[in-house]
């Protein structure tokens, strides 16, 4: 499990993650404050305060950690 800061700011943003992360079978979770929900969820998403800053887990150690990485890495803050 790996939990990296990511920014959400834009509505293409958020399609466009969702789309990315959607591509791999593991679950994938954004914490903001007390809030958890599902990253690969839109409506879940837009359901945050996407001014800030969010945290994504990522629920896997395998060999696929790194190619999510490099998906992700656009999002990175």
């Amino acid at each position: 499990m790996k939990t990296v800061r990511i920014s959400l700011n834009s509505i293409d943003k958020v399609k466009t993650f969702v789309n990315d992360i959607s591509q791999f079978n593991y679950d994938f979770d954004l914490v903001s404050g007390r809030y958890v929900i599902d990253a690969k969820s839109i409506m879940g998403i837009f359901s945050l305060d996407l001014s800030r800053p969010i945290d994504l887990t990522i629920h896997t150690d395998g060999e696929d950690l790194e190619k999510i990485l490099k998906v992700i890495d656009p999002y990175m803050m």
